[in-house]
């Protein structure tokens, strides 16, 4: 048996525009190998598709829906030959540049919007002999950005009179809750903070959490389809808190789960916190915040 392997130079495979990709493509083989030639194709694409509830909507923006291209070319390494047996190393340097008229975005992982990067290796058998494939993923994250994150406080007071989705609002316990978020701009490679303060609470508090929440637009000239869905909670309380007690906010941003905030004519990628106190009884108290993610 053989077998193909790739391997990047980089160990933590992340990459910006313009660099090179550069590494091994390892075969290894016990006897000699005869092949029809060894390719790599290097890929980059953002996937969109809408949730099953917009899927109805509108048909022709269903369709409209295809993997936007922004990287792809595909390079030979090795001509038709043989390979002797043992280990052996083909080395390869891949400029990392997008097609024309497009550029790379960070690599994200998101549930309606998937923006990838690999590289696949493939080498060509004989007659009745399979295939060799192995594909790699590496990452992609922007060098420099215009916009960089500006401190935003946002300090924020929630009380009854304040929430918006109830109508009878009489059956609502008494609360008064406050805080702060340190700012809504924030660097993806710096946590999230703030403080939460319960002043005051009629009902016994059962949880005080932290939700992290990615907006997903897709869309076109027929419509925009928009999903919201949670990345992580956080418990920052648990049980009846102490009421006047300062309780901090500590969020990490997940890589892969998060990218800075993107807005193109096809696709945006937003994110939202959410700070929900949930009661004894299981209702919960929400506030929501917009921020927006940059790189530096």
């Amino acid at each position: 048996m053989a077998f193909l392997d790739i391997r990047l130079k980089k160990v933590n495979k992340i990459y910006h525009e313009g660099e090179v990709l550069a590494g091994l493509v390892v075969v290894q083989s016990k006897t000699d190998v005869q092949h029809q030639g060894i390719t790599l194709v290097v890929d980059g694409s953002v996937n969109l598709q809408l949730s099953s509830k917009s899927v109805g909507l509108f048909e022709a923006f269903y369709n409209s829906i295809k993997p936007i291209q922004i990287l792809n070319y595909v390079v030979n390494v090795a001509k038709p030959g043989k390979i002797p047996a043992g280990k052996t190393e083909i080395p390869f340097e891949l400029p990392l540049k997008p097609k024309v008229n497009k550029s790379l975005y960070e690599t994200y992982h998101g549930v309606f919007v998937n923006i990838q990067y690999t590289i696949k290796g493939e080498m060509k058998r004989p007659l009745l002999a399979k295939d060799l494939t192995k594909s790699l993923e590496f990452i992609v994250e922007y060098k420099e950005q215009k916009e960089k994150a500006q401190p935003k406080p946002v300090p924020f007071s929630i009380a009854p009179d304040s929430l918006q989705n109830i109508k009878d609002k009489s059956g609502l316990p008494r609360f008064s809750i406050k805080g702060k978020l340190d700012s809504a701009s924030c660097c993806i490679k710096n946590p999230l903070t703030g403080q939460v303060i319960i002043d005051y609470c009629d009902a016994p508090i059962k949880s005080v959490e932290l939700q992290l929440v990615r907006v997903e637009t897709c869309g076109c000239a027929e419509g925009y389809a928009r999903d919201a869905t949670e990345i992580q909670n956080i418990q920052i309380g648990e049980g009846d808190v102490c009421r006047g007690l300062t309780i901090p906010m500590y969020m990490v941003f997940p890589r892969l789960f998060t990218c800075p905030t993107l807005s193109t004519s096809n696709f945006k990628v937003e994110f939202e916190i959410n700070l929900v106190v949930v009661l004894q009884d299981d209702h919960l108290i929400t506030e929501n915040f917009p921020i927006k993610l940059t790189r530096f």
